[in-house]
């Protein structure tokens, strides 16, 4: 059974990665890592589907026990990877999606150098102001708060193997879906 491909995927809060994935996890020879978590939950998400839902000594107690991959403060709250289902899925020979922010995405980069690396960007930073005013989960500090961490994470992008601008919805999943594609077709040393 071949090794399956570790896809990290990072882009700015507000650039539509969660709906790209999802169009792309239609395909059962994905597996999506469920990050965990110290964020409240927004309306409709649900534990163990969305993240992994933990209270900050939870996940603290996990930190000490080395049990993630990669772990991040993001917006005030902890964001991590825990390491065991990554390596028992991609043993399996599926393919492993991580949604991943940049300081997590760089932690992968030193631990796992055959990883595929995406990012996902918007068109333009207004384009961002727009989609998360319109999610309406936010209010207008915390708004302003990720359109500024959103240009901090941008001058991350040329540290990626790829760049999906997301400005035409079925083009960046047509994008993604052909990064996975070439993946796949590479011939491997």
């Amino acid at each position: 059974m071949n090794q399956g491909i570790l896809f990290v995927v990072s882009a700015p809060s507000g650039c539509g990665k969660g709906t790209i994935l999802s169009r792309i996890l239609k395909n059962k020879k994905f597996y999506y890592s469920v990050s965990a978590t110290t964020r409240q939950p927004r309306e409709g998400e649900e534990n163990g589907v969305n993240y992994n839902f933990l209270s900050k000594p939870e996940f603290e107690k996990l930190i000490a026990e080395d049990a993630f991959l990669e772990y991040a403060v993001y917006c005030d709250n902890y964001y991590g990877t825990l390491k065991a289902p990554i390596t028992e899925h991609l043993s399996q020979g599926e393919h492993v999606i991580l949604e991943i922010e940049v300081q997590g995405a760089m932690q992968i980069r030193k631990l796992c150098p055959d990883a595929k690396f995406i990012f996902i960007a918007p068109p333009s930073l207004e384009t961002i102001r727009e989609r998360l005013l319109h999610r309406g989960t936010e209010d207008a500090e915390t708004i302003e708060k990720r359109i500024r961490q959103a240009e901090t994470e941008l001058n991350f992008k040329n540290q990626y193997d790829y760049c999906i601008i997301n400005d035409i919805l079925e083009d960046a999943v047509s994008d993604f879906k052909s990064v996975v594609r070439a993946e796949e077709l590479k011939i491997q040393p």
